[in-house]
């Protein structure tokens, strides 16, 4: 069953409180989305750790409930 964009949100929110995010639906199907993630748990470290820590959030959702997320993170400017 697909997921839906709060729930990815919430899952997110769950590690990251500070966050500020947006979830886009790709293709309206409820199963390709692109995250656009900003927390200050994310200053300096590598986008590849930064990523782990999102995917790590989701609780095995990737790949299983969440077919495809486009990872977009940073921390604050």
């Amino acid at each position: 069953m697909p997921m839906q964009a709060n729930e990815i949100k919430d899952l997110i929110l769950e590690t990251f409180p500070d966050a500020k995010i947006q979830i886009d639906d790709l293709r309206g199907d409820g199963d390709h989305y692109a995250a656009y993630i900003e927390t200050s748990s994310f200053k300096g470290l590598s986008k590849v750790k930064q990523h782990q820590m999102v995917y790590k959030a989701l609780k095995g959702k990737m790949g299983y409930d969440l077919h495809a997320l486009a990872l977009n993170t940073s921390e604050p400017k």
